[in-house]
């Protein structure tokens, strides 16, 4: 966030600032200053060899004494791709006694602000050079960043090849990430804008955050001028520092090798190693249970940039999100975002209970809770259309088919957009009410899930109805009305966990059965709920029919579906065939399989 201080910037207005920011809502984001804040300070300081003398603590280091504080110059080197705040930074830093060291535009800017500045090349006594590609390696930056101040002969190196050191090192990177995400560029383009000084001077600082405050993200400023201004030395803080840094040049180099992998790589999606960059976005009440500590992560990869889903859904009113909250959202949205017609779906422990098709979408919200209302009680409501004032009256006011009187009740409702009025009404159903605003989550996306001492990774299940063939192997050809219910069918059942059935008429899921171990009990409770609905419906399931004769597909068969799909590839599949043109059932298989654990 932008901060404005006084100038020339005293102590007083730096601790002001200070708690101006702790007091904004992305304060969270800071390393903090200790309250106890700090500093002992050895210091060998000062603006170019030319200019300089041995300092005390040199002359001691000579001399074979101890190296002792010296109340020398305090130098900070400042070399910014992001100039946010920076002029700022730099009056604080010098109303606190520091001489300032900058590179290129980063002088440039301070000297525009008012801020005296001694350039890199006056210290190294060396231009920039190919480009700008060379500007800041030199042992005369290094060497001050790297000194430990404790050991006498790093401080006697110093002081024979006259080089200072530094005790503050603020450096940001090239925007790589933003440059390789905002469009097509050459690849000539992405390497130019891959940086070289800055991570080494971070890392450098970072090894070395014993002597050297190290600080990348302009948040911090405020803590770090607070620091500055205390008369303790608080290791922990400076270790934080040092923390935040390594991560972020981890970050950024996640970024470089991603880029170059599918530069290099464009038909594997799997390299030998890769990183995944994560940024805590918020710290959750508890996991799935109240005893589990839990935390969000928003992955940072390339691949994901603008690719919609729940990571990056606004949250527009209600209580902030649980563990289990995130789960079921993301279970909802990804699969309303499967259909093109105006779709509304209900989930409930990860699973749809209730999902419906229709060019009225009032009607299909209608359509997808009676289809479980029992389960659809608390669970989570996605709609794939802008929620406008008269479908929010509708959520709000509806009742459970069940009795007619009990107003239903909602987690969370998760739409594309909203109109005003729309936003205005949900937000009068509940104060907790979780109301998110996603973007449809993207296809081709690598999926990746932790096991014990390791990760799978796998392509994202993006397989439509239009994509597969539905092959007739029964003597009875589905209708065209039974092939549409069997398409609704099969694209609900890859979002039901295995084993999976699902029963379908008039683009509307009548009942499903998920997570059994075997499909014959699947089968059943998808047929309880679906009721004398059944009759002449499509039944879908995730997988292959093992058995067919007095087993799941005569018990279908019996029950009165009128069309089943499944993929087909058992070694009994003739059965499934014999038992359906016995029954006169279409019989269509996909060659899919759909198994979700």
């Amino acid at each position: 966030m932008p901060l404005y201080l006084a100038s020339p910037c005293s102590p007083a207005a730096a601790a002001k600032l200070v708690a101006c920011v702790r007091a904004s809502p992305h304060s969270r984001h800071l390393v903090r200053a200790p309250h106890h804040p700090a500093s002992r300070r050895i210091s060998l300081l000062s603006s170019s060899a030319a200019e300089r003398g041995p300092s005390p603590a040199m002359a001691a280091a000579e001399a074979g004494a101890s190296a002792a504080p010296s109340s020398g110059v305090k130098q900070a080197l400042i070399s910014l791709s992001d100039k946010t705040d920076l002029a700022n930074l730099g009056r604080c830093l010098q109303s606190l006694g520091f001489s300032i060291i900058s590179t290129g535009g980063t002088a440039s800017s301070l000297e525009a602000a008012g801020v005296n500045v001694t350039k890199v090349e006056q210290i190294t006594h060396f231009p920039e050079m190919l480009d700008g590609r060379v500007k800041t390696l030199h042992p005369s930056i290094h060497g001050g960043i790297l000194a430990r101040r404790d050991q006498e002969h790093h401080l006697k190196a110093l002081n024979e090849h006259g080089i200072g050191t530094f005790d503050v090192v603020v450096v940001n990177l090239y925007p790589f990430y933003n440059k390789v995400t905002s469009g097509a560029i050459s690849f000539e383009d992405g390497i130019e804008n891959i940086d070289i000084g800055g991570p080494t001077m971070i890392r450098a600082a970072a090894k070395n955050h014993t002597d050297v405050l190290v600080v990348v993200d302009h948040e911090d400023y405020p803590a770090l001028l607070e620091y500055l201004q205390g008369k303790q030395d608080d290791q922990q803080f400076r270790k934080m520092l040092a923390w935040k840094a390594f991560q972020h040049v981890a970050s950024y180099d996640s970024a470089v090798s991603e880029w170059l992998w599918k530069q290099s790589n464009k038909g594997d999606i799997f390299p030998p190693s890769f990183t995944v960059p994560l940024s805590l976005k918020s710290t959750l009440r508890y996991g799935e249970n109240p005893h589990q500590k839990a935390a969000f992560y928003g992955d940072r990869s390339l691949s994901v940039h603008n690719a919609g889903g729940i990571a990056t859904a606004v949250q527009h009113h209600g209580k902030e999100m649980s563990y289990n909250n995130y789960l079921d959202a993301d279970a909802a949205w990804n699969c309303v975002s499967e259909f093109e017609n105006p779709t509304c779906v209900v989930v409930k422990h990860t699973n749809p209970c209730g999902v419906a098709s229709r060019q009225d979408v009032l009607e299909a919200y209608r359509l997808a809770v009676k289809g479980d209302p029992v389960s659809a009680f608390g669970g989570i409501v996605a709609f794939n259309t802008t929620i406008d004032e008269d479908l929010a009256k509708e959520i709000r006011e509806f009742r459970s088919p069940t009795d007619g009187e009990t107003r239903m009740f909602y987690e969370i409702v998760v739409a594309p957009g909203y109109t005003e009025k729309g936003l205005q009404v949900l937000k009068g159903k509940s104060k907790t009410l979780r109301i998110l605003e996603a973007k449809r989550s993207g296809k081709g996306m690598l999926s990746l899930r932790q096991v014990g001492g390791g990760w799978l990774a796998q392509e994202s299940d993006d397989l439509a109805p239009e994509d597969i063939p539905f092959t007739t192997v029964s003597q009875k050809a589905p209708t065209d009305s039974e092939l549409s219910d069997a398409k609704f069918a099969w694209l609900c059942v890859k979002h039901v966990k295995s084993n999976a059935i699902v029963i379908a008429k008039n683009n509307c899921m009548l009942g499903m059965g998920s997570g059994q171990p075997n499909r014959v009990d699947s089968l059943r409770l998808a047929f309880r709920k679906a009721g004398e609905e059944a009759k002449g419906a499509a039944l879908a399931s995730d997988a292959f029919f093992p058995f067919a004769w007095k087993d799941a597909v005569e018990e279908a068969c019996e029950n009165g579906i009128g069309v089943i799909a499944e993929p087909g590839g058992s070694m009994r599949d003739k059965d499934a065939i014999d038992c359906c043109d016995k029954y006169g059932v279409s019989l269509v298989f996909t060659g899919v399989r759909h198994f979700r654990h």
